[in-house]
């Protein structure tokens, strides 16, 4: 893991790729877990028995707002910056999904550090993250993460 104290020096790292992280396994119960909670339950997602039928690899994929939800639990262990008031979550720009998840497959986290300028108080950065998928060249998805970091 990445330790970034004091915040200040955030600016460091722009250019910089940390990860990749640990594999995640997602599985069906995760999968079914997510399409309960959102209510999405499209047969691709939840129906095992019609996607070894009819989806190609005949399994089930996953939500790719679940994948966007992953971001929470694959990027806090590849850095963390202390001496922060506070972090906020400012939203994502350029968001791709490129490629399925199928049940059952691992994933990871990488983090290019794409840009710091200064805000009231702290500080912008803009992270762009990818999330691959074991065995495939193109990732399941691309996209940039904005978050503000307070002194």
């Amino acid at each position: 893991m990445l330790i970034i104290e004091p915040p200040s020096r955030l600016a460091d790292q722009v250019g910089h790729t940390i990860g990749p992280g640990d594999w995640l396994t997602v599985d069906q119960a995760m999968i079914d877990a997510f399409a309960h909670l959102t209510g999405d339950r499209q047969w691709i997602h939840v129906d095992t028995e019609r996607a070894a039928r009819e989806m190609p690899g005949g399994k089930t994929i996953a939500h790719g707002f679940l994948v966007l939800a992953l971001l929470g639990r694959l990027m806090p262990p590849l850095y963390e910056v202390k001496g922060a008031s506070r972090i906020l979550n400012y939203g994502s720009d350029r968001l791709r999904f490129l490629n399925v998840v199928p049940a059952g497959a691992r994933v990871r986290a990488s983090i290019t550090f794409k840009s710091v300028e200064p805000v009231p108080g702290g500080r912008k950065c803009v992270t762009e993250t990818s999330i691959e998928v074991e065995g495939q060249s193109k990732p399941a998805l691309v996209a940039e993460s904005i978050f503000l970091y307070y002194d």
